[in-house]
């Protein structure tokens, strides 16, 4: 334990004396959360329309006014033929073309029903999908005042009542449907397991280039004291890490913790082993610095793009979810959704305990094993 509590002396000696790597693991992830958690929205608003009106009734004008009332629109331009409309698709100058025809408010009151085209650039899919929505809401809450309105004007008057179902509904764990409550504490748990596996990669790979690596391979410890070593303070750092993001987050976001913060610590502490493992596998096996990163960011980018930070792994191929069992970063951004916004105990996030325990075995075995001490 002597031997031990020297290497992470050594370690925090390093880290502390390091300028550069300071700012890094506290100013720049806070920045990083505020900015993120800002740009990182999948909120639909200010979608380009034109608005074709060939019928120029009091009933198009009611429309294009409840359309211009709404914070999700742009009126862009007015054409008035559909080809001018076209045209405005095509280029890119508009992303949704509703084109009113010509007897819209006649049809409505004759015949009890009209038609309106939409037209929607679905170049980009999540956008034509909700802008549509968007756009089929206001269609809706304007059909039901024109049947309030049309109602005394209607020749045919029912003489029973129509039968209906009506819904009502509440949303839960995130009622304001505010997204950012939504992507901070995923955010968080992404930010703080990059950091860690970045630093955790560059590490041992640096000591052999300062030439510091020879003198430790000469004293008497063992490969496991050099790896616990390693980790630890990395784990303390971790740990404060989190913690610092987690207030940062209520303070500044408001992110709800309904949740146990013994929960989210204790599988901080898990899955950060998981990927200490594995940035010191890789710090093991490669000889500069700059290999070390550039292995470190192809295992993050594909852990990012399939966290299920942005889309749902459900959404995902099954061989892809699949892959997404072995990888850290969507356990620990399920976690803490689940905790924090749910309010899930232990046995709620049982599995991901179990599956990180699992990896956290396997690569700290891989990175003990693949240390070589050389004389």
């Amino acid at each position: 334990m002597r031997r031990l509590f020297f290497i992470i002396q050594k370690e925090f000696i390093q880290i502390f004396r390091n300028k550069a790597i300071l700012p890094m693991m506290t100013v720049l992830p806070i920045i990083q959360l505020i900015v993120l958690s800002y740009a990182a929205n999948n909120e639909v608003r200010n979608v380009d329309i034109a608005i074709v009106d060939q019928d120029h009734s009091s009933y198009s004008r009611l429309i294009i006014g409840k359309i211009q009332a709404s914070d999700r629109f742009t009126i862009v331009e007015a054409p008035l033929s559909a080809k001018r409309g076209d045209d405005l698709l095509q280029s890119g100058g508009a992303d949704i073309i509703l084109t009113v025809p010509p007897a819209f408010e006649k049809d409505f009151l004759r015949e009890k029903t009209a038609d309106l085209q939409m037209l929607v650039n679905a170049i980009n899919g999540q956008q034509a999908i909700v802008g549509a929505a968007y756009l089929g809401q206001i269609i809706q809450s304007f059909n039901r005042e024109l049947m309030a309105d049309a109602a005394p004007r209607l020749a045919a008057i029912r003489t029973s009542p129509q039968p209906r179902i009506d819904i009502t509904y509440s949303n839960w764990y995130n009622a304001d449907l505010d997204y950012k409550t939504f992507m901070v504490p995923g955010i968080l748990g992404e930010l703080v397991t990059i950091l860690i596996m970045v630093l955790s990669a560059m590490n041992v790979v640096r000591e052999r280039e300062v030439g510091t690596i020879e003198q430790i391979n000469v004293t008497p410890i063992r490969r496991w004291q050099f790896i616990l070593g390693k980790m630890l303070p990395f784990l303390f750092i971790g740990l404060t890490l989190l913690a610092v993001g987690l207030t940062a987050g209520k303070l500044i976001f408001d992110i709800p913790t309904e949740g146990s913060l013994w929960v989210v610590f204790a599988f901080c502490l898990l899955n950060l082993s998981v990927v200490l493992g594995m940035g010191l596998l890789i710090s093991n096996l490669v000889d500069t610095q700059q290999q070390a990163m550039l292995i470190a960011f192809f295992f993050i980018i594909v852990f990012v793009l399939m966290s299920g930070l942005f889309t749902p792994i459900e959404s995902m191929p099954e061989w892809a979810q699949y892959l997404a069992v072995p990888n850290p970063i969507a356990h620990f951004v399920s976690v803490m959704r689940q905790v924090l916004l749910k309010g899930s105990g232990f046995a709620d996030v049982q599995y991901q305990f179990v599956v990180t325990g699992f990896m956290s075995l396997v690569f700290n075995a891989l990175a003990v094993w693949s240390y070589r001490k050389r004389d």
